[in-house]
């Protein structure tokens, strides 16, 4: 069992509120073993998993078990509803028993599928907060972590500390992805099986219970094609041609793996620079050894990272951060934009094993006139070039990645 303070400390700023918190993230990335570690702290505790028919009969049978909890002490008990979203009415429950309690007793509702997207007629709005679990990531493994308000001064720090340290946990990301199985057996023929039976349970198991596709074969060939996506704008007519189908049955689909962790995707910015894309949007799998091209790989590891500090930052109230790219017409792209209230405040580059920043990343730093990051694979130590009044800091990529707050 690997500790996860990164999580426990969000778990305690947002639980200075009474509110529910709702812990969402991909399947066997581990919200219950988090649940279970945040409930050490809990001398009330309950935990229910939808899952297991014992409890959810005794759920079933005795619906307001929640104002019967049985105590040690008059501590503030914690409920812990692990894949509760299966639950056919789980929106009211949660809704009827959260203003029963009068915000006397902490939720915790952990689920492997988006559980922030409110249904006509069940809003939950006001009453939870979201924590967003995500695999492993060489920020949270390589004990290097900035405090935000450093970070946010200075982007462009770096230090080149446990140098072989950090170049192994990249390393092992790259094959054998941040979920904690397969990361933590250490062997690449452990992630090919369980990657395998990891997708075809969330198709063939989540997907088809929890929504309304029956397409399941073309859906598993959907899957099986985006991996060549990732790195560049996902071509969604192409793959409708490909797969017979039509194009808003594919954005549909895409939708869908989204909203059960198999992939995450960037929009385009475009505010400010003359002839950028509005649309399109670039893929990104949560399982990242599923991208079988090493620059593609690469590209799809710092995105995962990037992602994961911009979700903690605005979960911890830092901010209203987003990860965008930006491309123009003519091509000219950067791979990634950080934007904090609607504005451009850094721009990441994944160089991989190009040691020069692009012409596209001096002209849009020159453009936004704000930090530039040129993240490489490998390389001795970090550099600064020379962009008009500004530079652009040429650093390896799990020696910066480590430093996000």
């Amino acid at each position: 069992m690997v500790d996860r303070p990164l999580y426990r400390s969000l778990w305690r700023e947002l639980t200075r509120h009474p509110r529910m918190v709702f812990l969402s993230g991909p399947r066997r990335v581990g919200k219950t073993t988090l649940g279970r570690m945040i409930g050490e702290a809990y001398p009330n505790r309950v935990y229910l998993n939808w899952e297991d028919p014992v409890q959810r009969v005794r759920l079933i049978r005795h619906p307001r078990f929640l104002e019967e909890i049985e105590r040690v002490d008059e501590s503030t008990p914690l409920v812990f509803l692990d894949e509760f979203n299966r639950y056919r009415g789980w929106r009211r429950f949660l809704k009827a028993g959260f203003d029963r309690t009068g915000g006397g007793t902490q939720f915790l509702v952990a689920g492997s599928s988006r559980l922030d997207q409110a249904r006509r007629g069940d809003s939950l709005a006001g009453r939870y907060s979201l924590l967003r679990l995500w695999p492993f990531t060489v920020a949270e493994l390589a004990g290097g972590r900035r405090a935000p308000e450093e970070f946010f001064a200075d982007p462009l720090a770096v230090d080149m500390e446990a140098k072989n340290e950090r170049r192994g946990i990249w390393r092992g990301l790259s094959e054998q992805g941040g979920f904690p199985e397969p990361f933590l057996s250490g062997r690449k023929t452990a992630w090919r099986r369980w990657s395998a039976a990891y997708g075809a349970q969330l198709i063939r198991e989540d997907i088809r219970d929890l929504t309304a596709i029956k397409a399941i074969a073309e859906l598993e060939t959907l899957l099986e094609l985006l991996p060549a996506q990732v790195g560049s704008p996902v071509a969604i007519p192409a793959l409708a041609q490909g797969l017979q189908v039509a194009y808003n049955t594919v954005a549909s689909w895409l939708a869908t793996l989204e909203r059960f962790f198999l992939i995450f995707s960037l929009t385009p910015w475009w505010r400010g620079v003359p002839r950028a894309v509005r649309e399109g949007r670039k893929i990104y799998f949560f399982d990242t050894p599923r991208v079988p091209d090493p620059a593609g790989r690469f590209e799809n590891l710092v995105a995962l990272e990037l992602a994961r500090a911009v979700s903690s930052w605005n979960e911890a109230g830092c901010g209203r951060f987003a990860l965008h790219y930006l491309r123009t017409k003519d091509r000219q792209e950067v791979d990634f934009v950080v934007v904090n209230e609607g504005r451009p405040t850094l721009l990441v580059e994944a160089g991989g094993g190009s040691a020069e920043p692009s012409s596209a990343m001096l002209k849009f730093q020159g453009l936004l006139r704000i930090p530039a990051v040129h993240l490489v694979s490998e390389a001795g130590g970090y550099r600064r070039v020379q962009n008009q009044e500004r530079g652009v800091l040429v650093a390896p990529a799990c020696q910066w990645l480590a430093g996000l707050p």
